[in-house]
């Protein structure tokens, strides 16, 4: 993907995986015929009606030729190497059909055959039957039940669609494939074109994240739209998506948001569909943007495309009628934008350039009678006042008005401009030159201003998605460091002996004070004089509460005695919960500190959602927490950043900040502990539910006043537990290490927290070290700049790993940890292997730490399951080499003497 950092564009430079289907030289069509309108005889004629630089073969036993081409009996019998295999015979014949291309070394193929699991089990055993064998052979597969592939580019149309799209510079990707022929037919109108176009069918192999990988790279590719019905692999998904995001837009929209739909989208892909809510929570955390309708995917692709990003929500509205803007208002702020505060500078300036009755506030109405040179005036000065965050200009063709003209005049405006304009010509006809005039400039334009305004919501929350990639999160608070994971799991496994999948209110506490959770102080007693005395050693008033490992809603069952102030209160709590439950629900009760719960009662939790893994909930809590509905979602872990967005979500969150005399909340505080709780949540994958209700938030005071934690059944196997969609921070690689000069480091995954670390440790680089590294002299404000620190700190685990080496800094007396050196490991995007990077600063060079990361990576590779580790080294840099032989690698020289690069390899067992 494009970048300006020289070591990652040495990956993106190679041939990938899906190039054999996205580029090929030579195409089989198994299947082909000459039977009018059949599938098999449109795929052949689309191919070789649109040359693409290669040669059709067609494959059918019962025939000699097709359409005038000689045919082949099989693909065994094609006599030059054959690419990408199209296939579009019956289901049953398929899974044999695949064997022989993997046979003859076929790499790719399309199935555009239906049939498999959409119909059943039967179905779904013919799919395992083809994936077993592509991957015997390491075939690539689209499909099946698609409708193909086309790259209006090169040519290729390896489709049974009607027509080829026009060239463009969006990527349209889709489940439906009846989808993709309505779209490609609404294109022809609307003169939209396309760098891909992708149907993806049942994503037996190549899935979402394949896909986004490889248009990521795709240099003819500028924005990504997708149509799905299911995430399918969604560790894949949100891994590239996050990648991809930074530096193209993906726009999806989503089938299912109604259980009828998610029950007809399951139907037609055979998966199951999943929680939308949650869905929606993955696209925030990956920067996906979403829509609602397939107008919006083709808006937004262009609008991005052509208009900077706005920094928020605060919409300035130009307009020559009041209807209009009262109307563009309206959507604006029911889609949670906002229109923009003038600033009195503003005001003064509109003053002196509008007439006495403009609006005298956003709106801006300049009048119906306004010129081409007023609406010019107005905008510039619109734009300029630093409370906006973007533009929408409307007309309204009125007896005076010049359509044509005003839009000569705000061509200018189209480019250049570091906030987000759009228009919105009212009208037929007469204003149909302006805005082939403003579309042409590269400014937007829409049919009404409601519209445009939705756009610009979706802009924002685009931008606001995309600073969660970027924002360096705080440093964790102290306590984040001692956590006891050791007792946490000896408290999950000794519950997971027990009968029942349910933890007991006291044991889900301890689970909590392990992660530094403050809990109220909680005491158990199986009879009444040990509920006394622990009542007495607390101090009244307390509270007595049914202590049960099978009752989980102690409420329900009236298991739950409030502010108790003498031992005989106590006495008589006991027995009115022993007598108001089933012997067998029974084993006592806890008695607990009566807290003064003057605060705020909140809600955080998990529960497991059947594509997605554990999910996280924040919101408002206790006993009416259904009522109320208030609630945000997110995917763990959370970093700090993470941790303040869910809350944003929510209603109280504002209240959280201080309302109506009370104090506002430590919202660092807070935060810090969802993040703690997201580790608790991804660190024991035997939770199936956790639930914090209610969490007490008063001031600087967090206190979890209950808890309730459900395990998965024992039965189940650690390896089939769902696990989470992005992958938690690996602990078990930080480790201490001892340099050849006696030096202690610490070696651990880099997090998001590293940044400002990050821009110390470049700038104790040599021009030297520098380029080595990156076979380039790499300016400090390129390394050290925020979009690309940010993007190599904030890593997902999974395509990529990276080591840091710290030792305590020699240049402060609180011996902030100092960054030394950085080890790489990124896997190539449909390969099993991954290439490593590295760089030590100078000082401490020649002391091992290179050697030792590198081993390190090399074990992780095979904790990974990698085939191999390469690596590309400028011939000059014999250190690095030396290193890689040390660790086993070895160093392939170029048989082009003029090639500056060497090539170190590793084949794993």
């Amino acid at each position: 993907m494009p970048t300006s950092d020289p070591s990652y564009n040495l990956l993106s430079a190679r041939s990938q995986p899906l190039d054999s289907i996205f580029s090929p030289t030579n195409v089989a069509v198994i299947g082909a015929s000459e039977q009018a309108g059949s599938v098999g005889r449109t795929l052949l004629w689309n191919l070789i009606s649109n040359p693409f630089g290669g040669t059709v073969f067609p494959v059918n036993p019962k025939r000699d030729s097709v359409l005038g081409i000689r045919a082949y009996d099989s693909i065994a019998d094609v006599p030059e190497q054959v690419d990408l295999a199209v296939i579009a015979t019956p289901a049953r014949t398929v899974p044999g059909i695949i064997k022989e291309c993997g046979e003859a070394g076929v790499p790719g193929a399309i199935v555009i055959s239906a049939g498999f699991r959409e119909v059943g089990d039967e179905g779904a055993a013919l799919e395992q039957d083809i994936a077993r064998h592509a991957a015997d052979y390491n075939m690539r597969i689209v499909g099946p039940n698609c409708l193909g592939i086309m790259r209006p580019k090169t040519g290729l149309n390896a489709t049974f669609a009607g027509a080829m799209a026009n060239e463009g510079n969006v990527a349209f990707v889709s489940q439906s494939g009846a989808l993709l022929t309505s779209i490609l037919d609404w294109s022809f109108s609307e003169n939209v074109g396309f760098s891909a176009f992708v149907s993806i069918g049942s994503m037996l192999d190549v899935d979402w994240g394949d896909i986004i990988y490889y248009l990521g790279d795709d240099p003819a590719t500028e924005s990504i739209v997708l149509y799905m019905e299911s995430i399918g692999n969604a560790r894949s998904f949100i891994s590239a998506a996050r990648d991809v995001a930074q530096s193209k837009p993906i726009i999806v929209i989503k089938a299912g948001r109604t259980g009828a739909a998610a029950e007809a989208a399951a139907s037609h892909t055979g998966t199951l569909a999943g929680s939308d809510a949650v869905l929606d929570a993955a696209f925030r955390r990956t920067g996906v943007l979403r829509v609602d309708d397939i107008n919006d995917l083709f808006y937004m692709a262009e609008v991005l495309a052509k208009q900077p990003r706005p920094d928020g929500p605060n919409l300035s509205i130009v307009t020559n009628a009041g209807g209009p803007g009262v109307l563009a208002t309206d959507a604006l702020i029911k889609g949670g934008g906002e229109l923009t505060p003038l600033s009195d500078d503003t005001t003064k300036a509109l003053d002196k350039r509008l007439p006495a009755a403009w609006s005298g506030s956003n709106p801006i109405d300049i009048l119906g009678d306004a010129s081409p040179q007023r609406y010019a005036d107005a905008l510039e000065i619109a734009a300029d006042d630093e409370n906006s965050d973007g533009l929408l200009v409307v007309l309204t063709p009125q007896a005076m008005t010049e359509p044509t003209k005003t839009a000569e005049l705000l061509r200018p405006y189209a480019r250049g401009n570091d906030k987000p304009i759009l228009a919105s010509w009212m009208g037929g006809d007469a204003v149909r030159r302006g805005v082939n005039i403003l579309n042409q400039a590269g400014l937007p334009t829409f049919a009404y201003p409601d519209t445009a305004t939705r756009v610009f919501n979706s802009m924002w929350r685009y931008s606001y998605n995309l600073r969660a990639l970027y924002e360096t999160p705080r440093l964790p608070t102290d306590d984040a460091e001692g956590l006891d994971r050791d007792a946490a799991t000896a408290l999950v496994e000794e519950a997971d002996t027990q009968p029942g999948t349910i933890m007991t209110e006291y044991a889900s506490k301890k689970l909590l004070d392990a992660y530094n959770i403050p809990t109220v102080e909680t005491h158990v007693a199986t009879d009444a004089d040990a509920a006394v005395e622990a009542a007495e050693a607390i101090g009244y008033p307390v509270v007595v509460k049914l202590h049960s490992e099978t009752i989980t809603h102690k409420t329900d069952v009236g298991g739950v005695k409030l502010n108790l102030h003498s031992a005989d209160a106590v006495r008589s709590a006991f027995a009115d919960i022993e007598g108001a439950v089933p012997e067998d629900g029974f084993d006592g009760v806890t008695v607990q500190d009566m807290v003064d719960t003057d605060g705020y009662e909140l809600i955080i939790g998990s529960s497991v959602d059947a594509q997605l893994g554990p999910v996280l909930l924040f919101g408002t809590g206790g006993s009416l927490v259904e009522v109320f509905e208030d609630r945000a979602l997110g995917l763990p872990p959370l970093n700090t950043t993470l941790a303040c967005r869910m809350m944003e979500q929510t209603r109280i969150y504002e209240a959280l900040q201080g309302v109506r005399g009370r104090d506002a909340v430590d919202m660092d505080a807070l935060a810090s502990l969802m993040v703690r709780f997201s580790q608790l949540v991804v660190e024991h994958p035997r939770i199936k539910e956790i639930d914090i209700n209610p969490l007490l938030a008063d001031g600087d005071r967090l206190v979890a006043l209950d808890a309730r934690v459900v395990l998965h059944p024992s039965d189940i196997p650690d390896d089939e537990l769902p696990r989470p969609a992005i992958r938690p921070y690996p602990h078990q690689y930080e480790d201490t290490w001892t340099t050849e000069e006696g030096r202690e480091v610490r070696i651990r995954p880099i997090r998001p927290e590293d940044e400002p670390n990050l821009v110390d440790f470049h700038k104790a680089l040599s021009e030297r070290s520098v380029y080595l590294r990156y076979a380039s002299l790499m300016k400090l404000d390129q390394r050290v700049a925020h979009e690309r620190l940010s993007r190599l700190c904030f890593i997902d685990y999974d395509r990529e790993m990276a080591l840091v080496a710290e030792r305590p800094s020699d240049m402060d007396d609180e011996e902030v940890p100092e960054i030394v050196g950085i080890g790489r490991l990124t896997q190539r995007p449909g390969h099993n292997e991954a290439e490593f990077g590295m760089l030590v600063i100078d000082t401490v060079q020649r002391e091992g730490i290179g050697t030792e990361l590198l081993r390190r990576l090399v074990q992780i590779g095979e904790d990974e399951g990698l085939d191999r580790i390469t690596a590309d080294i400028l011939k000059q840099n014999r250190a690095m080499q030396r290193v890689c032989e040390k660790i086993g690698f070895e160093i392939i020289y170029p048989k082009d003497h003029a090639d500056e690069m060497v090539k170190a390899v590793l084949e794993l067992a």
